[in-house]
């Protein structure tokens, strides 16, 4: 059985057009014809470990150099500071910026990797696909079998419905979006260029209660979720619509994998929020902020603009712009150290008969 292949194989190029695309100098070993290595044909991307004579590597950091000597890959990637750790024949590309210059070659070569594709594998609305009589889709929109479109949803040209995702009454999607198998998105408008992956579940219900006596009343979320350009949402992330006002998420912001955001929250532009973050209700997050993997925010919080948060911290109430906060409580990133390591200074001491010392600590 042949294995099966999931990124169509690229069309090999040469190493003058991976040497511009990378904005890279082509270094050719000693001996070799600069003109001749540079119609050398590379078809693949891989690691300093496992990367074949025909693959392209890159090598940025002190830890990996040392690989440099035993690879196989064809062409690294390289910065001049860890050029000479290469073997004699290793052919070099450096660049100033090693893993940039790997990640548009790697871009270029594997377009397909970089947005969810039909499962169906085909263009145009796909049968077994049930699209309402009332949408409105642009010409180039494909929609995979077991996707759902609901009345007054309107989808710009390029986008993708993939199978099983569900689109609610009045949805809008822009142009060269992607919404992946199984999401449901409901009560939202979202803008240009948005990938929305597996699971996702955008627009449901906030969640909002009223205690009393008799128990808890709902309380209706009366709000969207506003989803501006070039945001990508990870798989099985939720994002609850707002109450009276909306959920937003600003342009360009990248959300990870199985995070909650809840009703209200405004997200700035270009964001970065990672995995098992939680974001309690109308808390605003300003443009350029990044949350590590597991942190939580309370209600009503602000973020400012530029923050970075260390993961699995909590935040619990306002940040300023432009610091690096930690621990929970979360403060400043320096005093968070400090406590730790006095807190560390003072489990280490030796306290009363285990200091050896007979009768310290003990009023004997």
């Amino acid at each position: 059985m042949n294995l099966p292949v999931f990124f169509p194989l690229p069309e090999a190029l040469t190493l003058e057009a991976v040497a511009r695309l990378s904005e890279s100098q082509i270094r050719a070993p000693s001996g070799h014809d600069l003109a001749e290595v540079g119609q050398r044909l590379i078809k693949g991307v891989g690691t300093l470990d496992a990367a074949g004579p025909d693959d392209l590597v890159f090598c940025d950091a002190a830890k990996f150099a040392g690989k440099m000597q035993n690879t196989r890959a064809g062409v690294c990637i390289t910065s001049e500071r860890f050029a000479d750790k290469a073997h004699e024949d290793l052919i070099l590309l450096i660049s100033p910026r090693p893993a940039a210059a790997f990640l548009a070659v790697t871009r270029h070569l594997f377009p397909s990797a970089l947005r969810p594709q039909s499962i169906f594998g085909q263009e145009g609305i796909a049968p077994g696909a049930l699209v309402h009589p009332a949408a409105q889709l642009e010409p180039g929109v494909t929609v995979d079998p077991g996707a759902v479109i609901g009345p007054g949803v309107e989808i710009g040209s390029g986008s993708l419905i993939c199978a099983g995702a569900v689109i609610g009454p009045n949805v809008r999607i822009g142009r060269n979006c992607a919404v992946g198998p199984g999401a449901s998105v409901i009560h939202a408008l979202l803008g240009n260029n948005v990938i929305i992956h597996s699971g996702a579940r955008i627009g449901a219900d906030g969640f909002g209660y009223q205690p009393g006596l008799a128990g808890h009343v709902k309380v209706p979320q009366l709000g969207r979720v506003v989803i501006q350009d070039d945001v990508e949402i990870g798989a099985n992330t939720t994002i609850d619509r707002g109450a009276l006002t909306d959920t937003v998420i600003g342009e360009g912001t990248k959300i990870d994998n199985l995070v909650q955001i809840a009703h209200n929250v405004v997200i700035g532009r270009h964001c970065i929020i990672v995995s098992q973050t939680g974001i309690s209700g109308s808390t605003t997050l300003g443009d350029f902020v990044m949350l590590g993997g597991q942190v939580g925010v309370v209600g009503h919080a602000t973020i400012g603009s530029g923050a970075q948060i260390a993961a699995s911290s909590n935040v619990k109430g306002d940040v300023p712009p432009g610091v690096r906060w930690g621990g929970s409580p979360a403060k400043p990133v320096r005093e968070w150290f400090r406590e730790v390591t006095a807190l560390k200074n003072l489990a280490a001491r030796p306290q009363g008969r285990d200091s050896g010392k007979e009768g310290e600590g003990t009023g004997e």
